[in-house]
Formats: structure tokens, C-alpha cells, sequence
């Protein structure tokens, strides 16, 4: 016997991967329910072999069904999530409303899979932003052999973290540096994105720090461990999938890069490509539909006693949201509901 599952915001990116990666991983599933928008509705979407016509949120009935994976925005999540966890079903959600609520497990599988089941106060579980899941993945192994103390991280993130809309003015910018009669102003983006980098995702709080930054430390704390100091600077890059991590660690025990480097080999979810070589490290290019988080230039740093440097990248829509719901689905299953 399987599970129920609805999928919300079907036709956007991360809910077609959201179907995608619930079929690649033959989750168990009796039956399926893809909805959208009404401005989307009757659109077709793939679920494996089959073709699912998307229903309308507005007045889906979600009695009887087991788990729904959301990947709607915060303002839809806060009209819609309530309705479904009342009628039983549990909310697995991808954006930020609940991420920050204390009765409201945030959690990303390999790192604390244990607390999910919290999940039974709103039913509604909520996943993490995408820089901080595969962050954490990295960091919780090497925390707990050594105890992280300190993170320094700069990010290079895709353009379809910001959505289609994104990638669109990636590629039509592009295009249009090619073509002088062409002008395409950035309307997602602050600035241009094509052959450009942009030190600003989402809005900017008072310390000077953005939002996207402010999420990484406090998902971090909620996540991992609330002593981890953390500071963050995200930046856009023209990249269309895959986010990249430059990241800074201090430990309280000292940690050898070679002993690093075996934990991480030997940690789940982690694939670590780390050869001191022309092209002996991991891209967003190459990352991109894969599940595993990547991990490269593993080295010490000599400015400080306990100090590691790495290069982390993975595919954000993916890990850093699809896959990471499918995956708190399945520890769901697992641990809770125990169907399928």
C-alpha cells in the first residue's frame, strides 16, 4: 500500500522536478495529484511514463490525501497550508514561510532526521533555502568530528533560484549582447545577469546583510547547531543550474584535510571529486541533475589553527529543493506514516 501525493505548483520548476524526482526515486505511490493556478489549470505535466492534467488549487479537496509537497511561494503556503494539514495531510514545504517557526521541523535528511518528527504540532514540515541544504550536508560531518565553531561562506548562485522568470532574462540578455538592436533591462534581476555577477539576492536588512544571507546563518543554527557563527555573502551568477560554495570552516579540534576528505568520501549524500589537477574539481555544469552534493578543493588553512577551505556545489533544484522534499517525504514514510 502507498501514499497519497499531492504535488502544488506542478507546472513551476521545482514542482515538475518535484514529480520528476518522486518517479526516478519510485517513491510509493498510490495516487497522484498535480495541481496549479487556475491561470495553469488543465496544463499537462510528466510523472514518469504518465501524463498528469494539473487540477485547481483553489478548491482541491485534500481529505484523505497522505503527504503534499508545495513549492507555491509564501503567500499562496500561508492561504493553502493551513487548509491541507487541517484535513490531515501533511505539508512538506519548500518556501520560507514556515522555516523560522519553532513548532515546524525545518529539515534537510542527512544532517537531522531525527527531528522531523515535530512534524506532528501543524503538520506541516518545512524545507530549507537552497545555498543553506547543501551547505549543511557538508558541514554536519565535519562538525561532528571536529565541532564547528565558525563559517565563512560566499556563494555563486543560478539563475533558477530566482524561478523561470530568471532564466529567461539570463538567456534573453544573453542573446541580446549578440544582437545590437535588441535591449533587454533587467526586470528580475537589479542589474544585468549575462556576463555579470550580482552581490544582492533578496532584500537588504538594515546591518547591510541581505536576506538571503540572514537565511543561511539562521537556518544553519536551526539546522545544525545554534553556536555555529556564520556569515554569508550570496551572489547571482550567470549560471542557469547549480549553486556554488566557496566555504571557510574553523574548528574547535583540529581536522587534517586528509582526515576531511575521508569523512566526506564516507558521508551520505556527498560525492567528493578533489584532484589537484586541471579540471580535478566539480562545476554547477556538471552538476546539474545530479542528486549528490559535490565537494572539492578540500585544503587547510594556514591563517588559522583549525582552519579548512572547500569548494561545495550541487544542483538547486534538485537538492536545494526538489529533491530535498522528496527526500524529507520519504523520511516521513519511513519514520511516521509507515506505508508503501
Amino acid at each position: 500500500m502507498g501514499y497519497k501525493v499531492v504535488v502544488a505548483g506542478a507546472t513551476g520548476n521545482v514542482g515538475r522536478e518535484m514529480l520528476n524526482i518522486l518517479a526516478e526515486r519510485e517513491f510509493p505511490v498510490d495516487e497522484i495529484a498535480a495541481l496549479a493556478s487556475r491561470r495553469s489549470l488543465g496544463t499537462e505535466v510528466s510523472f514518469g511514463d504518465r501524463t498528469l492534467k494539473t487540477q485547481d488549487l483553489d478548491t482541491f479537496d485534500f481529505t484523505g490525501w497522505d503527504m503534499a509537497l508545495f513549492a507555491i511561494g509564501s503567500d499562496a503556503t500561508k492561504k493553502y497550508a493551513p487548509i491541507a494539514a487541517k484535513a490531515g495531510c501533511v505539508v512538506i514545504d519548500n518556501s520560507s514561510l514556515y522555516r523560522y517557526d519553532p513548532d515546524v521541523p525545518l529539515i534537510v535528511p542527512e544532517v537531522n532526521a531525527d527531528a522531523i518528527m515535530g512534524y506532528s504540532k501543524k503538520n506541516i514540515i518545512a524545507n530549507p533555502n537552497c545555498s543553506t541544504a547543501q551547505l549543511v550536508v557538508a558541514l554536519k560531518p565535519l562538525h561532528d568530528r571536529a565541532g564547528i565553531k565558525r563559517v565563512v561562506v560566499s556563494t555563486y548562485q543560478s539563475v533558477s533560484g530566482a524561478g523561470k522568470e530568471g532564466m529567461d532574462e539570463l538567456w534573453n540578455q544573453t542573446k541580446a549582447v549578440y544582437n545590437p538592436t535588441d535591449d533587454v533591462p533587467p526586470k528580475k534581476f537589479t542589474k544585468q545577469i549575462a556576463f555579470n555577477v550580482i552581490p544582492h539576492i533578496d532584500v537588504f536588512l538594515d546591518d547591510g546583510s541581505t536576506k538571503e544571507e540572514w537565511k543561511m546563518v539562521a537556518e544553519t543554527k536551526k539546522i545544525l547547531d545554534p553556536s555555529i557563527k556564520l556569515t554569508a555573502t550570496c551572489v547571482r551568477v550567470p549560471v542557469f543550474v547549480g549553486h556554488g560554495e566557496a566555504v571557510n570552516i574553523e574548528t574547535e579540534e583540529f581536522l587534517d584535510e586528509h582526515e576531511a576528505r575521508d569523512i566526506l568520501r564516507e558521508s551520505p549524500g556527498i560525492m567528493v571529486v578533489d584532484k589537484r589537477e586541471d579540471g580535478g574539481y566539480v562545476t554547477p555544469v556538471e552538476c546539474a541533475g545530479d542528486f549528490a552534493t559535490f565537494i572539492s578543493r578540500i585544503r587547510q588553512d594556514s591563517t588559522i589553527d583549525n582552519g579548512l577551505s572547500f569548494w561545495c556545489v550541487s544542483d538547486n533544484l534538485r537538492k536545494g529543493a526538489a529533491l530535498n522534499a522528496v527526500q524529507i517525504a520519504e523520511t516521513l514514510g519511513n519514520r511516521a506514516l509507515k506505508k508503501g
